[in-house]
């Protein structure tokens, strides 16, 4: 009678969560994403219509699309993320016309001193440069620390001697030089002068105010999701007009300027660097998609708008999410940013409309 009543029982334990389902788990579900995607920026700030005439806004556009058929050209072929990040880069690093490689601005002591940083997704392994001063493409430096040293960040000398180790190419600092990114320098330094002299502020809104003028919105970057679900950012840029002191902005630091992570996106920043970060703007983003399970679009719109806006932080960012969505946004009058999908999806777009 024992064994009956057992036997009676056993389809009771077949019905709970241990037994086998035909229903495949929620992992298994398929999602809809293109196969592959990238989206670039060119520098946010003081971008406006009426200061730009129709053959710069060409000559922007023609270089922005050049460098994203590059980028696409790595990815339609199953390339790495991580190599159409820095081939992208680096036709953005050799156009004049972005405050990166070529086009870079000048310190106060009428040098160039570039930065860049490089985040693979899949492994969270991460390089960057600060302050380098001859190396042609600065984002090939900082994918080099990531990929064959065992530091994250390298500066000055250290990273140029690096840099030449491992057969980057080096060119003379001169070939940095652009008449109008020095012409840039001297406007800044007559507008610090006459502040000064006025006793109007101390290093504070004008300065600012002329710097946002004069190229600082320059920074190039690039997100990249390639056709096997891996996350590459990289970040490049001259920094400051005018800068003192080797200074540094969030370019090159990791969760400031740049990160990536396949469980969640992919960011590059650009804007006044202190705030971004003060505020670890491309971490703050993936965290609030990790641990608040917000969409892509919220979490940047969230840290661009409600955080770095308020706290008087000027600038933007573009993220792309391990499903190939994009999300661009800035609080400036304008932004450099495209993007393009393998569904055929493409855009490049100058200012807030």
């Amino acid at each position: 009678m024992r064994y009956y009543f057992i036997l009676l029982l056993l389809p009771l334990f077949a019905c709970n969560g241990s037994a086998p389902t035909e229903t495949p788990p929620a992992e298994e579900t398929k999602i809809d994403r293109p196969e592959y995607a990238l989206v670039i920026h060119g520098g946010a700030g003081t971008i406006l219509k009426e200061n730009m005439t129709d053959e710069r806004a060409a000559a922007i556009r023609n270089a922005m699309e050049t460098a994203m058929q590059k980028g696409e050209e790595v990815l339609s072929s199953g390339g790495s993320a991580a190599e159409a990040v820095e081939q992208t880069i680096w036709l953005l690093e050799d156009s004049p016309y972005f405050n990166a490689g070529k086009g870079a601005v000048f310190t106060s002591n009428g040098t160039n001193e570039m930065d860049a940083s490089f985040m693979t997704g899949h492994d969270l392994n991460a390089g960057a440069v600060g302050g380098i001063t001859n190396v042609k493409h600065p984002i090939s430096a900082a994918r080099a620390v990531l990929e064959k040293s065992e530091h994250v960040m390298l500066s000055g000398k250290g990273a140029e001697q690096f840099a030449e180790e491992q057969e980057l190419e080096i060119v003379d600092p001169r070939y940095f030089y652009t008449e109008e990114r020095y012409q840039s320098l001297q406007r800044v330094r007559a507008k610090e002068e006459a502040a000064m002299e006025a006793e109007k502020v101390r290093q504070s809104s004008t300065l600012l105010h002329a710097r946002e003028l004069d190229e600082k919105y320059g920074t190039v970057g690039c997100v990249a999701l390639d056709k096997n679900g891996n996350i590459a950012a990289g970040t490049s840029t001259g920094g400051m007009t005018n800068k003192r002191y080797n200074r540094i902005g969030d370019s090159p630091i990791i969760g400031a300027g740049t990160y990536a992570n396949n469980a969640t996106c992919g960011i590059s920043c650009t804007g006044h660097g202190e705030f971004f970060i003060r505020y670890a703007v491309a971490h703050d983003v993936h965290a609030r998609m990790a641990y608040g399970s917000l969409s892509l679009k919220e979490a940047a719109d969230q840290v661009i708008f409600d955080e770095l806006k308020p706290a008087g932080g000027t600038g933007g960012l573009i993220a792309l999410d391990k499903n190939g969505n994009i999300t661009m946004p800035f609080n400036t009058p304008g932004m450099y940013r495209g993007f393009l999908k393998s569904t055929g999806e493409k855009g490049i777009f100058f200012y807030e409309d």
